[in-house]
């Protein structure tokens, strides 16, 4: 193993040798950083997460991976965490140089002896039981250690569903553990597009009516068809910019992986304009509730 990479960059904005190693969670595939092993790679190349302790976890994984001599490139906009990224990485005991260009801060160092601290912050960022919602979770993940409150509203106003159904953009489970509690529920498959999400599921929905795939739900997950319901609270952002299209292949994918008469039900953020896309992939849509910022729709193929 040569060359690491963390993130997607945009074209032309920093350059990634073309056999890197993927290991980015939001990256269906990819490899898992925090399974390289110690001193095998001879660079790494980071799109730095903004939040602080998904971004150390990920330099401190970086770092780890790194031979004696490897060099690590970390880069960030400006606006989210570019300007904290050498900060953060003197706090590891690191010599680091630094560029700005393109909106974006890029710093460079090579791996030397004297590194500190990466323990603690892999430790930190790091998988782990959250006590506020009893659930296993990470930091980086949506809404990692609260409750959501959009799937709260979901959750409040499902009816007990019954059949064989699906949790599109699944997260930690939240809302697939609701579902469950129907003993008229006989299988419920949820997919994730985030890799450290889907594994937190998988402990979280230790229980044989529940399968977890990561995937890409753009596109109808592989073989799951014919469903009589499927339940999301479907993401719209992409790379920290507001992306609607998101949520209308969502949509587009629910109806696609529900049968005749199946019930896709919804809960979106009150701006976002999903009433079209549902119109048009579903035969009857129904505003169920609304309040405290959400709509919840329950649309029928």
């Amino acid at each position: 193993m040569a060359d690491l990479l963390y993130g997607t960059p945009a074209p032309g904005l920093v350059e990634v040798p073309a056999d890197a190693l993927q290991c980015s969670p939001l990256v269906p595939g990819s490899a898992d950083l925090a399974e390289v092993a110690d001193g095998s790679a001879d660079s790494a190349t980071v799109l730095a997460p903004p939040g602080t302790l998904e971004r150390d976890y990920v330099l401190a994984q970086a770092l780890r991976a790194l031979k004696p001599g490897g060099t690590l490139t970390a880069f960030a906009p400006k606006d989210k965490g570019g300007s904290r990224l050498k900060t953060a990485l003197q706090g590891f005991g690191a010599k680091v140089g630094e560029d700005a260009r393109k909106h974006h801060r890029f710093c460079f160092m090579t791996k030397g002896d004297g590194l500190s601290s990466l323990d603690a912050a892999i430790a930190a960022g790091a998988p782990r039981i959250v006590s506020s919602i009893g659930l296993w979770s990470q930091p980086g993940v949506f809404s990692w250690d609260r409750a959501d409150p959009g799937s709260l509203r979901l959750i409040e106003a499902l009816p007990p569903l019954a059949g064989r159904g699906a949790d599109l953009g699944c997260g930690i489970g939240l809302l697939a553990q609701a579902v469950l509690r129907s003993p008229a529920v006989t299988a419920l498959s949820c997919a994730d597009i985030d890799r450290r999400a889907v594994e937190c599921a998988r402990h979280n929905l230790d229980e044989p009516r529940a399968s977890v795939a990561w995937a890409d739900l753009r596109t109808p997950l592989e073989g799951v068809a014919d469903l009589d319901f499927v339940v999301m609270n479907p993401p719209f952002h992409d790379g920290g910019a507001e992306d609607r299209a998101l949520g209308q292949a969502f949509i587009a994918t629910a109806a696609t992986m529900l049968r005749k008469g199946g019930a896709c039900w919804l809960v979106a953020n009150r701006h976002l304009p999903y009433e079209a896309p549902l119109g048009a992939a579903f035969k009857a849509v129904t505003l169920r509730a609304e309040g405290g910022g959400y709509k919840i729709y329950e649309a029928r193929k």
